[in-house]
């Protein structure tokens, strides 16, 4: 059975490898291996994201949704030091690899988690030692901003629900930031996130992606 990065448990036989994540204001060796979503590089999507999103809030509670080894998660937790920062994925071996890579790079205030499709903590979730687990608590936020790669190639329906849960959980001054290749529907998912009380903005747009800054509606 073929097997994609967004399967819980991939039983591609490991290739570790690694990646450089190079930005102006950081450079991050990143463990990688076979199973997890763009192994050999970090992708361009998740470059454009980065080079192009605001800074983070320098406090509070941040979340990479969908966060794979950890580029996104890691480099909000270097650009903000004093943030509690959440990565969250359904790729056990990704997860792991995330956690790897925050250790070595010194970066404690990043933890991650396995979810569930249903947004919760995966039931294998607790293997992890205390100081670098994340809580059942720590998964309800409320977030002041969420930054994803998001798999988009999960299906419509998988991937507007989890929006749905974790967009939900801005806080009301959050924001979302999302990166999404036009031609894999970047802006029919615009429309959608507007139509359900998410108003989406396009921030950027690069090489074929673009960049959605998405709020909870005041009214919603």
């Amino acid at each position: 059975m073929a097997q994609h990065y967004f399967d819980s448990d991939p039983d591609a036989a490991s290739r570790p490898s690694t990646a450089d994540l190079v930005l102006p204001d950081l450079h991050l060796r990143l463990r990688t291996d076979r199973g997890v979503f763009s192994p050999d590089r970090v992708d361009l999507g998740t470059r454009v994201l980065l080079e192009t999103v605001p800074a983070p809030p320098p406090e509070g509670r941040l979340l990479d949704l969908g966060c794979g080894y950890g580029p996104i998660a890691l480099t909000m937790a270097s650009r903000a030091p004093g943030a509690r920062v959440l990565g969250v994925d359904v790729n056990a071996r990704a997860v792991g690899l995330a956690r790897r890579n925050a250790a070595e790079h010194g970066l404690a205030h990043a933890r991650f988690a396995v979810v569930s499709a249903e947004a919760g903590l995966a039931p294998d979730q607790g293997r992890e030692s205390p100081e670098e687990a994340a809580t059942a608590e720590d998964l309800l936020g409320p977030f002041d901003a969420v930054w994803s790669n998001p798999p988009i190639r999960v299906g419509k329906g998988v991937l507007h629900a989890m929006l749905r849960t974790w967009l939900g959980r801005l806080t009301p001054e959050g924001v979302a930031h999302l990166v999404v290749q036009r031609h894999l529907g970047a802006d029919s998912l615009q429309r959608w996130l507007d139509a359900q009380g998410l108003p989406a903005e396009r921030v950027a747009s690069r090489a074929g992606f673009r960049v959605l800054a998405v709020r909870r509606s005041r009214t919603a």
